[in-house]
């Protein structure tokens, strides 16, 4: 497998046959195409490179990106779906992942090179199966609302309310920690704590647990939970996933598509560390829907 200077040192190679950039992760992209005999698609991010920006996330854009990428596939051979990504716009996702299966149904495998979070993990959920790594991780799916999650903001509430109610002194000091909160947000919290796990379950339970509540239960509890993960950050290993019941394939068990998978993944790095790409939905096939930073306006 070529290492990460290896790649670069390739991506320097082809200079001459033009974009070295895109040259190379085709190159690799379409090389797995020919190992599984499946349709390939990368949804990468360069939220590492690039963090806090928007367009790296997963927004609405993101369904003209799968729209180009599916048109003129052979949908029968299914979708492996390369996932790199922070996360991002719940109902974002759902209007994705609703699209992907509307185009593949239930012969979708997803394939984390690296970090799937969030939004992400989400996607991950709904495929029939993951593909991991021993450095691969997916993460807590507990929603946020103003990068804070929405389960800590209504535990918060709840501990007020029963502090209040075995001490009524405690009230001025509550009220003064609870005034920054807007009125209407206990509400919203509860309603995208609901939203998250609703689909997540029902995504886990037509497809990857066919039908199994309990498993579907037990894998929607683990991610969901906040209390039990501390952090929406926490990074959840392959074994994790394996120990919980979410059925996952191990990367290692294949060597070729170890080496074409990482070596994809460098090159996508290295497309994100040298050009000015925040996100990159391709194909095996070449095609490559790209969001870049915004040029500023020079004004003279």
């Amino acid at each position: 497998m070529p290492n990460w200077r290896e790649v670069l040192e390739e991506i320097s190679n082809v200079s001459r046959q033009g974009s070295p950039l895109d040259i190379v992760r085709r190159k690799y992209l379409k090389a797995i195409n020919r190992h599984t005999g499946r349709n390939v698609i990368a949804y990468y991010s360069g939220f590492l490179q690039r963090p806090n920006s928007y367009d790296s996330t997963v927004n609405d854009k993101d369904i003209s990106g799968f729209m180009l990428n599916i048109n003129k596939l052979n949908r029968k051979k299914g979708l492996d779906l390369i996932l790199h990504t922070p996360g991002g716009d719940l109902t974002a996702t759902e209007s994705l992942v609703d699209y992907l299966k509307s185009m593949f149904g239930k012969d979708i495998r997803a394939i984390v090179p690296q970090i799937s979070m969030s939004a992400g993990t989400i996607i991950a959920l709904s495929c029939k199966e993951l593909v991991m790594g021993k450095h691969s991780n997916l993460g807590p799916i507990d929603p946020q609302m103003g990068n804070m999650p929405c389960q800590a903001i209504l535990s918060e509430f709840e501990r007020a309310r029963k502090e209040i109610h075995s001490d009524p002194k405690n009230a001025a000091l509550w009220q003064f920690i609870l005034s920054k909160y807007h009125p209407t947000l206990l509400s919203s919290c509860k309603h995208a704590v609901d939203m998250s796990e609703q689909l997540v379950y029902q995504w886990l339970l037509d497809n990857m647990c066919a039908g199994d509540k309990i498993k579907t239960k037990k894998i929607v509890d683990y991610f969901s939970k906040h209390d039990d993960q501390k952090t929406h950050a926490r990074h959840i290993s392959a074994k994790q996933c394996m120990d919980i019941g979410v059925k996952v394939t191990e990367l290692e068990d294949d060597d070729k598509l170890q080496d074409l998978v990482l070596t994809t993944h460098h090159a996508f790095m290295h497309s994100f560390a040298n050009s000015t790409a925040l996100k990159i939905i391709e194909n095996h096939n070449g095609l490559s829907f790209i969001e870049q930073l915004p040029i500023p306006l020079s004004v003279k």
